[in-house]
Parts: structure tokens; sequence; C-alpha cells
């Protein structure tokens, strides 16, 4: 379309890529993506590009990857492509007043929540932690602050009961592309009246660190078993038997209990059954350090006398 207005795409992680991927084979293409810098990764930590980056250049788009997006040479370089619109998803920098004041259009930020539920870094698994039943996606405006411009479109969906972060990830960046798809045109129309945010209804997703992932096994069972669906894949559940660091890979809240104390193997079969606070956890799969995820069956062959022991809740 030679009317189309010149789009220009902020992302960087997998969560991006569904969007970037709808607005290449849209009338909307990007001129061009501002992405993270490459950075270190894996095992041997050798530098890898984000996703965004790699399926941008895949398709002859240039990138740009400032290491402070607030900084005058960056703010000059976005400038100098007179982007008439921008998108957003998951970009994982504040972009500066500077560069949203430059589309005529404005910006759009796709975001995996129902706002104002779970602003923030991490709404995936929040969601996910705090039990709710559903969650979905906003297409929203991008203000000065995170998470709190108006919002154009949403669109809900249930949380699976066994469905983990990195698998409703998924789901939901899919989903924010279709969404951001149907609401591009109606917007440009002037056919969407933005609806602000009611901040007394909002909910904060604080980026989720590394340590966060530790099992307290004194938590109920419940606790426990979305504590593991909320940081699967990553930072990952993890505890410790013995001087054996391992994840919890899939688990599930158990109906018996124990006297036995927090974190102590009760019983063995198609789950490894573990005392908790308040409850019993079934132990479905599980990742030694180093080694493959495998099921309860196979790590407890792999363990000798595994009832009795006791998973702890120190460092990982």
């Amino acid at each position: 379309m030679s009317d189309a207005p010149r789009v220009l795409f902020y992302g960087s992680p997998d969560f991006a890529v569904p969007t970037l991927q709808a607005l290449i084979d849209s009338p909307w293409r990007p001129v061009a993506v501002v992405t993270q810098p490459d950075a270190r990764a894996g095992r041997g930590r050798s530098m890898r590009p984000p996703p965004v980056k790699e399926v941008a250049e895949a398709h002859g788009i240039p990138a740009i990857q400032p290491a402070k997006l607030r900084e005058r040479a960056a703010i000059a370089q976005v400038a100098s492509l007179r982007p008439d619109l921008q998108i957003v998803a998951a970009y994982g920098q504040i972009i500066p007043k500077q560069i949203l004041d430059l589309p005529r259009f404005g910006s759009l930020n796709v975001h995996a929540s129902l706002l104002p539920r779970w602003r923030g870094a991490s709404p995936i698994s929040a969601a996910i932690l705090h039990g709710d039943a559903e969650t979905g996606v906003t297409i929203m405006l991008v203000d000065e602050t995170e998470d709190t411009g108006a919002i154009l479109r949403q669109r809900a969906t249930p949380i699976g009961e066994s469905e983990h972060a990195g698998e409703l990830s998924r789901r939901l960046a899919n989903l924010g592309a279709v969404l951001l798809i149907e609401t591009i045109p109606d917007w440009l129309d002037g056919n969407i009246t933005a609806s602000p945010q009611d901040d007394a209804l909002a909910t904060r997703a604080r980026r989720v660190k590394k340590a966060q992932g530790r099992i307290d096994w004194s938590q109920s069972a419940q606790q426990i078993a979305r504590h593991v669906r909320a940081y699967t894949p990553w930072p990952s559940a993890g505890t410790t038997l013995g001087e054996q660091t391992v994840r919890v890979t899939a688990a599930t809240a158990g109906e018996s209990t124990s006297s036995e104390p927090p974190g102590t193997v009760t019983a063995l079969g198609s789950a490894i059954v573990v005392a908790t606070g308040s409850g019993q956890l079934n132990v479905h799969r599980l990742q030694r350090a180093g080694k493959r995820e495998m099921s309860a069956e196979e790590f407890a062959r792999g363990a000798r006398d595994l009832v009795g022991q006791r998973f702890d809740s120190g460092d990982v």
C-alpha cells in the first residue's frame, strides 16, 4: 500500500516474534526494528542476538540496538526513520517522550495481561502465581510510565490448570499478534476511542529475579504447584536434594496430608509425593543439574532410598 504509514517496531524476546512476523506479512511492514543489544547466553556464554533481530534480518529489515534508548544519539537515529506509527511488544526499555512524540498515529503496545491487572515486566508469571483463572492481551497506547496508557482493545483467555509460563507466553504472543492486526486499521481510520485505565484496579508484576525460583517447601502444596508453573521455564523452580541441585518442572497439589517436615519425600509411584507446609505435592517431572528432564519414575530409579529424604529450600 503506497499510503501505508511508516511503521517502526520495538521488541526483543520470543514473545515479540509473532507480532513482528504478523506485521511483516501485513500492509504495515516495519521499516526497521529497535531491539536490545546482543548478549551472552547459553553454557558457552557466546554473544547471541535477540530473537527479534534474527527475524528482522532474515527479512531484510534493519535492526537498531541502542544500549540506552534515552541517549541523544539513539533518539536522533530513531527520529531519522520518520515513523508514522510505532508498535511495541516486550522491548525491555522505557521509551522516552521525545520518541513517543514522533509518530502521528502514536505508539501501540502489545501487553500480556488484561490491564490494569498486572502492569509491569512479568505479567504472565504473576497471573499464574496468584491463581488467576484467566488472563489475556491488551493493545494500549504507550505513555511515559510503564503500562499505564489508555486501552484500545483486549482479548481474554482462560489459563489452563497445568499450563506453565512458557506455554502461556506462546499462546498470548500469538493472540496479541492477531489482536494487533485486527486493531490497526480501525485505529488508523479513527474508529477506536482509547479508554483510560482505572488506576484503583491496578496490580504490579515486577521483573522476576533468578532467586525467586527457589521452592519454599513450607508453603502449601497448591502454592508450590503454582510456583512451578509460574517459573517454568525461567528461572525454573529449584531445590536441592543432598548435594544435588534439582529443578521441578511439573507438579500438582495432592489431596493427601502428612505430618512429616516440609520437603520430605513420603511416597513413590507415578509421582514423587513430597510433604509441604499444607498438604502434599505430587512431583511429576524433574531435572538434575546438567542432565535431561525426566519423569518421577526415572528420577526415583536413580536416587537410592528416596522415601524419607528431604528436599531443601536453601539456595540453589
